[in-house]
């Protein structure tokens, strides 16, 4: 387990590459027959990473969070981006495939991951907020997400967005988690950029093709930086950070926020001609 502490807004301003690397970029979560996670004082988010092989893999609960289980007092949001795997607790076995979303409530004491396959096994993407209530855990495949479809061929940035924990979805406390898509030819997400004083997000960026990276545009509106980000590899976004990326080829990327509130639409637009 790593403990974190994300710069404020100051001392942003004075990080070099390697800082901000450092300080933002979550750059290894995958490992395979291991369990890993990041603890953050960004709003308490827990981000992680869980590839069970032939051995199933307990939910870890890191001794500085000072509680029983990782779940005693937080929710939990899953994406499986590998093969097809099961998430099994007290009261039930999910069988999660690819792109699949997994919601746990408070309370869920005992979660154990398994992969189907250890030759292609589950990569089981983690992301906990703290929660005030408990909310019933379900399982949502990319069907059943609500679908949106944004952007142009024009501006480059046609994407499918898949809604999976949300206000008209699975219910949460204040997690709200799904995926983005580009179609091919599109390299834009989330442009115009925006920020959100009220809620963090965490982006996951994945399906990024061999030897291709998308830069991952962080800062205030007025005084952005860059951090080039590799496949499965994830980015910190406080609430005063634009939160935007181009690709060198298409890319999918899990967006997963939390904070004082559930709007999806909740933002405070940065126009492009005020970026600098």
């Amino acid at each position: 387990m790593i403990f974190t502490h994300v710069p404020s807004v100051r001392e942003y301003r004075t990080l070099d590459t390697p800082g901000l690397r450092k300080n933002f970029l979550i750059d290894s979560l995958f490992s395979p027959g291991r369990a890993e996670l990041v603890c953050t004082d960004q709003d308490r988010v827990v981000v992680g990473g869980v590839v069970p092989l032939a051995t199933p893999l307990p939910l870890p609960c890191p001794s500085g969070l000072a509680c029983q289980y990782l779940l005693e007092r937080r929710e939990l949001g899953i994406i499986n981006l590998g093969g097809t795997g099961t998430v099994r607790t007290a009261g039930a076995t999910y069988t999660v495939q690819k792109e699949s979303c997994l919601y746990l409530g408070r309370g869920e004491a005992e979660v154990v991951f398994s992969s189907a396959d250890a030759s292609c096994p589950a990569q089981f993407y983690l992301v906990s907020y703290p929660a005030h209530a408990v909310y019933p855990s379900k399982l949502v495949t990319p069907a059943e997400a609500n679908i949106l479809e944004l952007g142009s061929v024009a501006k480059i940035n046609r994407r499918r967005i898949y809604q999976m924990i949300h206000l008209k979805g699975v219910q949460s406390c204040q997690l709200v988690m799904g995926f983005t898509k580009l179609h091919e030819g599109s390299c834009w997400n989330t442009m115009p950029p925006h920020t959100h004083l009220r809620r963090s997000e965490v982006y996951l960026y994945f399906d990024v093709p061999a030897g291709q990276q998308v830069a991952h545009f962080m800062g205030e509106p007025q005084e952005t930086r860059v951090l080039w980000v590799a496949e499965k590899q994830a980015v910190l976004s406080p609430p005063w950070s634009v939160h935007s990326g181009a690709g060198t080829e298409a890319y999918s990327f899990v967006w997963a926020m939390g904070g004082e509130n559930q709007a999806f639409d909740d933002m405070d637009p940065a126009p492009v001609e005020t970026l600098r």
